[in-house]
């Protein structure tokens, strides 16, 4: 198996549990060799040798990320680099191990919100996380053993990360609250956490509680990697209808549900409703730009309409839509920033939100945290977002592509679309979008664009009417007609 298979966006990622016959990709001699490929990187990048450098080690709850641990912490020692061993550790405080102890570099066990079979690394320097370009040239390496030799072998030391982690978000918390931890700055406010049984069960008993809130209900907050309760994912419908729930039944003024290793996070009212992808990010949005008139806010391509309205008309904000991807929503709002646009956010809809006073860093509870604050402020978060229209219906369908050459059928395909739709009298296509086709019908709006990574197209709707986004397929059914190599089956 080449190393570049595991690769996934900025990520590695592959089976790391056999079970119904799948094998172990991430083996112990995979996890050593992409690791030591890492330090090998590092020095070239750093030009200093490894034996001066310190590297952060950690994980989420995954049932195999013990014996991925020891596979890492293996490279990195006989690599020569000193070893900070932090343990059970969220995504984003593994990044922080560059701001807190000044490390050279983080390396996070982690495969996001992914099944349990599954586990990756996640690779962090002082400048955020690698890029694509980045990981193959590591990848490269490791398929090649392409390793340092250090004249001595690294020293492991174990490391208390998620207590000073918690401690700089109760500070944050006080400081905006002008209040310090024995005047209990959250006392009288009841907020519940749902961690899923990741790694964010810290949030609830070592920030939250220690600041005087009540936590009754908060649920699945002990770390087990094999997920029981739900899956730990803002985005899936039982995890968002769990945490709702516990919010109405303990009557909480608020609700927060982590994914697994806690870059992402959602929310939820004292009225029961869910605060998640554009209601996050109009909330996300309105926080971040606090002192930022006019400035600029980054999301992805599938953003609803209403959103747009709200941010540009409610907010006096400009939106920037973008591609689909994180990490694409994260650097094009560096670049921004780099170009002297004022762009204090950058989030994509599956709730990964990057603040520029955060190091542009995709942090759940960073996120969470200026959330609360603005309840311990006496904001009605609910009546904030009662200018947002949302929609009565939306849906994806995902259609994939038969032919070989995916890539370039795919780019015809959405040629052809806008072709199509500049010609039809009723269809409007957006002039702000810039993935795919962005079309706007009477009925609402669709979007189809190509997957980065896969032979398929997902297509978007949104309606503002029920039975809208029926009528839209309908409409645009005959379009596809001509191309064979595309599956439309899940149109219907």
């Amino acid at each position: 198996m080449s190393y570049l298979s595991l690769k996934s966006g900025t990520d590695v990622r592959g089976c790391a549990v056999a079970h119904d016959g799948l094998a172990v990709e991430l083996t112990d001699e995979a996890v050593y060799d992409i690791t030591a490929a890492f330090v090998c990187w590092l020095v070239d990048q750093k030009e200093k040798s490894a034996e001066e450098m310190t590297v952060a080690l950690g994980h989420d709850s995954r049932i195999s990320a013990d014996r991925i641990a020891t596979a890492a912490k293996k490279a990195l020692t006989e690599s020569g680099v000193k070893v900070l061993d932090c343990c059970l550790a969220s995504t984003p405080a593994m990044f922080m191990t560059t701001v807190f102890y000044h490390t050279d570099a983080a390396v996070q066990i982690t495969a996001s919100h992914h099944p349990y079979d599954r586990n990756g690394l996640k690779f962090f320097t002082p400048q955020g996380g690698l890029n694509s370009f980045d990981l193959s040239a590591i990848l490269q390496k490791a398929e090649e053993k392409e390793f340092y030799i250090p004249k001595q072998r690294g020293e492991v030391v174990p490391t208390d990360l998620m207590t000073d982690y918690s401690a700089s978000l109760r500070e944050m918390i006080c400081k905006a609250t002008d209040k310090t931890e024995q005047e209990q700055p959250l006392k009288g406010y009841h907020i519940v956490v749902d961690a899923g049984n990741g790694a964010g069960g810290f949030y609830a008993t070592q920030v939250l509680q220690k600041l005087g809130a009540d936590i009754t209900g908060s649920q699945f907050l002990e770390p087990d990697g094999m997920f029981p309760n739900h899956i730990p994912n803002p985005e899936n419908e039982t995890a968002m209808a769990s945490i709702c729930h516990a919010v109405t039944a303990h009557k909480a003024d608020l609700g927060i549900i982590f994914d697994t290793d806690v870059d992402r996070a959602g929310c939820v009212g004292k009225d029961g409703k869910e605060i998640n992808r554009n209601r996050l990010i109009a909330l996300a949005a309105g926080l971040a730009s606090q002192g930022h008139p006019g400035a600029t806010i980054v999301t992805d391509s599938v953003t609803s309409d209403g959103l747009k309205v709200f941010l540009e008309e409610n907010l006096g904000l400009h939106h920037y839509r973008y591609r689909r991807g994180y990490k694409n929503v994260i650097d094009k709002a560096i670049e921004l920033c780099g170009q002297g646009v004022d762009c204090p956010l950058a989030i994509e809809t599956s709730g990964h939100a990057a603040l520029k006073e955060n190091y542009f860093l995709d942090d759940g509870a960073y996120l969470v945290t200026r959330i609360v604050i603005e309840l311990a402020r006496g904001v009605d978060v609910d009546r904030f977002l009662e200018p947002l229209a949302m929609p009565v219906e939306e849906r994806e369908c995902r259609l994939s592509i038969l032919s070989s050459d995916f890539r370039t059928y795919g780019e015809s395909v959405i040629e052809a679309l806008e072709r199509y739709a500049a010609n039809e009298p009723t269809y409007r296509v957006a002039d702000d979008n810039r993935e795919g086709v962005r079309v706007s019908t009477p009925d609402g709006w669709f979007l189809l664009r190509l997957s980065v990574h896969d032979p398929v197209m997902p297509m978007n709707f949104e309606s503002d009417t029920v039975g809208g986004i029926d009528r839209m397929i309908r409409g645009i059914k005959n379009f596809f007609a001509p191309f064979d190599q595309l599956d439309t089956s899940s149109l219907g």
